[in-house]
C-alpha cells in the first residue's frame, strides 16, 4: 500500500512541476580586465544556500520559479555588487551576462571616520543598468574624492551636506531643522551600512527619490539582504576616536521564510589628538524579516547610536601660536581630570517596518511607515552678571596686553619699554605653563558660586556660572510608499510617496549649577526681565527649562515619478517632483519683548516642482557620453524660516524658495586598460537665504547703534558651482594600477544680497527686532568651506596573493574663509551721527578690511596597506592607513570671520594691530592620522 501510494504521488508531482516555468539564472564573474575571478560566493537573497563561481568565474541557480530576485557577489580584496533582475513564467535560460567586480575601495581607500563627517568610512555599490554603463558602482572619481580627498574636507562640486540625500528604505534622513543628514544617527554601524543599494552620484535620476545637488545613497535594510555570516571587528586610530569594536550576525535566509540581522559596536576615546575631546558612542541594528511567499514579506527595522562626544574649539591664530594646533578652549582641569563644557549626548533611534509586496509578473509595490525619537543636547558654559570665562575671550589674550601697551605710548612710538616687553613674556609663560589661566578654571567658577549663595543680609541669591544645555526632542513620523513596473522589456517607470510629520521640542535646560543653589530665569541683557513673563522670579534648579522653550511642527507630502527607456545606443531617464510643506511655531514662553512669543505663529505654506533628465548615448560598448539636467525649487527650512525661533514668531525676511538649475556632460571610456570619465558642469542657485548668529558692535565713538547677539540674515543670496573633473584609471599591469583625479572648480556669489539682523536692543531702540542695512557687496566673493581645487594621483599593487599596498599624493587649491555679512554693508565706513562715512575712510583701506581670506595651498601623502587570509569558511583581514603622512599641520580645515567690528575705526584699529583682537576663529587639520583594523568572517 506504501509503494502504491509512493508511486501515486511521484507521477503526480512530476507533472506539476511542468506546469510551473522553472528557470536556470547564470552568469559569468570577472575583474575590471575581463579576467574570470574563481571561487566568488553568490548569495541568493531569497534562499538560504550560496553558490560558488568555478574556474572560469561561471555560477548558476536552477529551478528558479518566476518572481524578482537578489543575489550580492562576494571575493575578498573585491567590492561586493548587488544584482537585482526578474524571472518570468516564458524564461527557461536567463543570462545575466558577465558581472564585473571593481577592487574594494574599502581596502584601497582612506577612511573618513571623523563624527563630523559622519563616520560614513565605507563605499558601495548596486546594480548595473541595463547598457551596461556601471553608473551605480563607484567610478575612480567617486572613490578618490570620497576616501582620499574628502578626508580633508572636500566636497565635490561644492555642494554642501544640505544638498545630500540618504534614505533608509524610502525615509529621508534628512533633518527639517537645517536640511544637514546626522551622520550620528547611525555612525558606527558600518557592517550594515557598508553597500548601498543605490548609490548615484550629483544630479543623477534616482528610482526611489528626486533627489537633489548632492546625489542619493539609498539603504534597503531587509533582513535576507544581507550576507549569511558572523563578523567580528575592532579597529585602532588617533582620529575622532582610538578604538571601535564591531560585531555582526545574519542569518540567512531560514527554511521557514525568517532572517534576522544583528550589529552592535561601541567607538570611545578617553582623550583624543585635540585636547579635551573625549568620546564615547555604541551602536545597535537589527532587522527582522518575514517571508510569507516568494511575493510577500514584512522587514522590522530598529536603529540607533547614542553617543556622547566632547567638541574642540575654532581659535584665533594668535592662541595656536602660543599652545599649538592641538588647542582646544573648551575644557578644563577638574578635581584631577580633562572636563569639557561643550558636551554633545545625542540619542535619536529610528523603528522602520516595511512591506515587501510583489504584483503580478513585472510590478513591486514597498511601503514603509517608520517612527523617530529622541534627543540631541549641546552643553555649554553659561554666566549671570559675571565676567566671559572663555579663556580666549579677547581681553584675556596676551596680545591685548602688548596691544595696550603700544596704545599707552603718548609720543606715537611703536615701540614698548624693556619692562613692559618682560611682563608681556612673563603673560606668555602663564599662558603656556598654566592651566588655570590657559584652560576653564573650573574652581574659579564653584567658587565664584558658593561665594555668591547669599548676599549680606543672608539672602539666598542664584549663580553666576552654569552649565546649560540647549536640546532638540524631534519626534518624526514618515510614510515612504514605492511602486515600480515594467511597462515593456526596455521601459520601466517608478512612483515614490512621501509623508512627514514633526513635531520638534526645542529648549534650554539646566544642566549644572556648579555649587549654586539655584539660577536665576532673568535676562542680563534686557535689565534682568524675566525670560518667561508670565513665571516672573523662577528659581531653575538643575533639569528645569530656562531662557526658551518652543515647538516647531511640520507637515510634508512629497510625490516623485521617474522614467526609464532603454534603446540599443539611448537610455533615457526622466524624473518629476512635487512637494508641499507647512510650517509653524508654537512659543512656551512669553518674552516680554516680543508679543509674539508665545502661542502658534501664521502657517507658512511652501510648494515645490521640479524635473530631472539623464541622456546617455553609447558609442559602443566601451565609450559612453552622458547629460544630466535638473531645474528645481527648495522650500526654506525651519531654521530659515523662523529667524529667531527661540524669541519670536517672526517669520525671516525676504525668505522663498532657492530656484537650482544644474547641468553636466560627461564622456566616459570602459576599457580593460584604461577607465576615464571626463566632465564640465554648471549649477546656479538662486534666492537663497543665509543666516548666521554671533556678537556684534556697531557702537562708535559718535553713536551708539547697539552691541548686541544678532541673528544676520543675507536675502535673495545668488551663487554659481562651475567646474571640470577628470577621472582615469590605468591598468599598468594584471596587478599594479594607477589612477589620477582632477577637480577644478569655481564657485562664488553672484549678486549683492539684502541684509537684515535681528536683535534684542533694536526692539528696545525702536519697537522692530529687524533692522534692514541694504545690500553687502558680496559680488564675487567666493564660496566657503571646501576647496574649490584639487588633484590626486594614486599608485595601487593587488597582489593575487590577497594582499595590497597603495598610496596617494594629494594637492588642495583654494579654500577661503567664510565672512559676515554685516560689515560688507555701508555700516561699516558710514558715521551713524551724521550719515556721512567716516574721516580717513579711502577705497582702499575699504578693500583692504573687507577682503575675503585666501588660505595656502597644501599638499597630503597617504599610504595604505592590508591582507586578506582565508581558512575554509573562516576569513581574516588585517588593514591600515595613514593621512598625512609628512604631518603637514598648516592646512585649515575651516573657519569664520568674527563679525563684531561692524563700525570703521575699531576695525581699522584691529587691522593694525600685531595681534587681532577679532581675527578669524580656525580649526586646522589634525596632522598625521591612522587607522588600522582587523575582522574576522565565518
Amino acid at each position: 500500500m506504501i509503494k502504491k501510494l509512493s508511486l501515486i504521488s511521484l507521477f503526480t508531482l512530476l507533472p506539476a512541476s511542468f506546469y510551473f516555468a522553472q528557470t536556470t539564472v547564470y552568469a559569468y564573474v570577472k575583474d575590471a580586465a575581463g579576467k574570470p575571478i574563481e571561487n566568488a560566493e553568490i548569495d541568493l537573497a531569497q534562499s538560504g544556500n550560496d553558490v560558488t563561481a568555478d574556474k572560469i568565474g561561471y555560477f548558476q541557480f536552477v529551478d528558479m520559479q518566476p518572481g524578482r530576485y537578489l543575489i550580492t557577489i562576494f571575493k575578498p580584496t573585491f567590492e561586493p555588487k548587488i544584482v537585482e533582475f526578474d524571472v518570468t513564467a516564458d524564461e527557461k535560460r536567463k543570462d545575466l551576462g558577465v558581472i564585473s567586480l571593481n577592487p574594494s575601495p574599502t581596502d584601497a581607500g582612506v577612511l573618513v571616520i571623523d563624527d563630523s563627517a559622519g563616520d560614513n568610512d565605507e563605499g558601495g555599490s548596486s546594480m548595473q543598468p541595463t547598457i551596461g554603463l556601471l553608473s551605480s558602482g563607484r567610478d575612480v572619481f567617486q572613490s578618490v574624492t570620497a576616501f582620499e580627498l574628502g578626508a580633508y574636507w572636500f566636497r565635490p562640486r561644492g555642494i554642501e551636506n544640505r544638498y545630500e540625500d540618504i534614505l533608509f528604505n524610502g525615509v529621508s534622513m534628512s533633518k527639517n531643522d537645517d536640511g544637514r543628514v546626522d551622520f550620528s544617527n547611525w555612525g558606527g554601524l558600518n557592517d550594515v551600512t557598508r553597500y548601498p543599494f543605490e548609490n548615484v552620484d550629483n544630479i543623477t535620476p534616482s528610482e526611489y527619490t528626486f533627489g537633489n545637488l548632492g546625489g542619493v545613497v539609498y539603504y534597503n535594510t531587509r533582513a535576507s539582504s544581507y550576507r549569511k555570516q558572523t563578523s567580528l571587528a575592532y579597529s585602532f586610530t588617533n582620529r575622532s576616536y582610538f578604538h571601535r569594536a564591531m560585531a555582526t550576525y545574519s542569518s540567512g535566509l531560514t527554511k521557514n521564510g525568517w532572517a534576522f540581522t544583528f550589529s552592535g559596536s561601541r567607538r570611545w576615546a578617553d582623550d583624543g589628538v585635540i585636547d579635551g575631546t573625549y568620546q564615547d558612542s555604541y551602536a545597535y541594528f537589527a532587522a527582522i524579516e518575514k517571508q510569507f511567499s516568494s511575493r510577500h514579506a514584512i522587514n522590522f527595522t530598529a536603529f540607533g547610536a547614542p553617543t556622547y562626544r566632547a567638541s574642540n574649539s575654532p581659535n584665533t591664530q594668535e592662541t595656536y601660536d602660543l599652545m599649538g594646533k592641538n588647542y582646544n578652549a573648551y575644557w578644563g582641569w577638574q578635581d584631577g581630570e580633562k572636563r569639557n563644557s561643550r558636551i554633545r549626548r545625542v540619542f535619536e533611534p529610528v523603528f522602520m517596518l516595511t512591506d515587501y509586496l510583489k504584483i503580478g509578473e513585472n510590478s513591486n509595490w514597498n511601503n514603509t511607515i517608520s517612527y523617530q525619537f529622541g534627543r540631541d543636547g549641546r552643553s555649554r558654559l553659561d554666566w549671570f552678571h559675571a565676567a566671559d570665562p572663555n579663556p580666549t575671550y579677547y581681553r584675556k589674550l596676551p596680545g591685548y596686553m602688548y596691544s595696550g601697551f603700544m596704545d599707552a605710548d603718548s609720543d606715537g612710538s611703536t615701540d614698548i619699554t624693556d619692562a613692559e616687553q618682560a611682563q608681556f613674556n612673563a603673560y606668555v609663560n602663564q599662558w603656556q605653563t598654566n592651566p588655570n589661566v590657559s584652560q576653564i578654571d573650573w574652581n574659579s567658577l564653584y567658587s565664584a558660586n558658593i561665594l555668591n549663595r547669599y548676599d549680606m543680609n543672608g539672602n539666598e541669591q542664584g549663580a553666576v556660572y552654569t552649565i546649560v544645555e540647549d536640546v532638540n526632542k524631534d519626534k518624526t513620523l514618515n510614510f515612504a510608499s514605492h511602486f515600480d513596473t515594467k511597462l515593456a522589456s526596455n521601459w520601466k517607470l517608478n512612483l515614490n510617496f512621501n509623508y512627514q510629520n514633526l513635531k520638534s521640542d526645542n529648549f534650554r535646560e539646566m544642566k549644572d549649577l556648579l555649587g549654586a543653589l539655584y539660577a536665576n530665569d532673568l535676562n542680563a541683557f534686557n535689565n534682568d526681565a524675566p525670560n518667561d513673563a508670565d513665571n516672573p522670579g523662577r528659581r531653575i534648579m538643575e533639569g528645569d527649562r530656562t531662557q526658551y522653550s518652543y515647538d516647531l511642527l511640520r507637515n510634508t507630502y512629497a510625490l516623485n515619478a521617474s522614467t526609464e527607456v532603454d534603446f540599443p545606443k539611448w537610455n533615457v531617464m526622466a524624473s518629476v517632483f512635487s512637494s508641499y510643506s507647512e510650517s509653524q511655531r508654537e512659543g512656551k514662553f512669553r518674552n516680554p519683548l516680543y508679543a509674539d512669543s508665545k502661542g502658534k505663529s501664521d502657517i507658512y505654506d511652501a510648494f515645490d516642482a521640479g524635473i530631472k533628465g539623464r541622456v546617455t548615448y553609447k558609442i559602443d560598448g566601451r565609450n559612453f557620453i552622458v547629460y544630466n539636467g535638473a531645474l528645481f525649487s527648495l522650500a526654506p527650512t525651519l531654521n530659515e524660516i523662523f529667524i529667531n525661533p527661540r524669541a519670536t514668531n517672526l517669520i525671516t525676511p525676504g525668505v522663498e524658495n532657492q530656484i537650482v538649475n544644474s547641468n553636466d556632460l560627461s564622456y566616459i571610456l570602459r576599457g580593460q586598460i584604461l577607465k576615464l570619465r571626463l566632465g564640465a558642469y554648471h549649477t546656479t542657485m538662486n534666492n537663497a537665504t543665509e543666516i548666521s548668529r554671533y556678537y556684534v558692535d556697531i557702537s562708535s565713538e559718535t553713536a551708539d547703534q547697539g552691541n548686541a547677539l544678532v541673528a544676520e540674515v543675507l536675502s535673495g543670496i545668488n551663487k554659481t558651482y562651475k567646474g571640470l573633473e577628470l577621472g582615469a584609471e590605468v591598468k599598468i599591469t594584471p596587478t599594479l594600477s594607477a589612477n589620477a583625479v582632477a577637480s577644478y572648480g569655481d564657485y562664488r556669489i553672484t549678486n549683492n544680497p539684502t541684509v537684515y539682523t535681528t536683535d534684542d536692543d533694536s526692539v528696545e531702540r525702536t519697537g522692530s527686532p529687524v533692522r534692514e542695512w541694504g545690500t553687502a557687496q558680496l559680488k564675487d566673493y567666493k564660496v566657503a568651506g571646501t576647496p574649490q581645487k584639487a588633484y590626486s594621483f594614486g599608485l595601487r599593487y593587488n597582489s593575487t596573493k590577497f594582499w595590497w599596498l597603495g598610496a596617494s599624493a594629494n594637492y588642495l587649491q583654494d579654500q577661503f574663509l567664510d565672512f559676515s555679512a554685516l560689515n560688507k554693508t555701508a555700516a561699516l565706513y558710514t558715521n551713524p551721527l551724521t550719515g556721512d562715512n567716516y574721516n580717513g575712510v579711502t577705497p582702499e583701506q575699504i578693500a583692504r578690511l573687507t577682503a575675503q581670506q585666501k588660505f595656502e595651498d597644501q599638499f597630503m601623502l597617504n599610504a595604505n596597506a592590508g591582507k586578506t587570509f582565508v581558512y575554509g569558511k573562516y576569513r581574516m583581514g588585517v588593514s591600515v592607513s595613514v593621512n598625512n603622512i609628512l604631518n603637514n599641520r598648516d592646512y585649515v580645515t575651516g573657519g569664520f570671520e568674527q563679525g563684531r567690528n561692524v563700525n570703521f575705526p575699531e576695525s581699522l584699529a584691529d587691522a593694525n594691530r600685531t595681534y587681532s583682537y577679532f581675527g578669524p576663529k580656525l580649526w586646522y587639520d589634525r596632522g598625521r592620522t591612522f587607522f588600522a583594523n582587523v575582522y574576522l568572517r565565518f
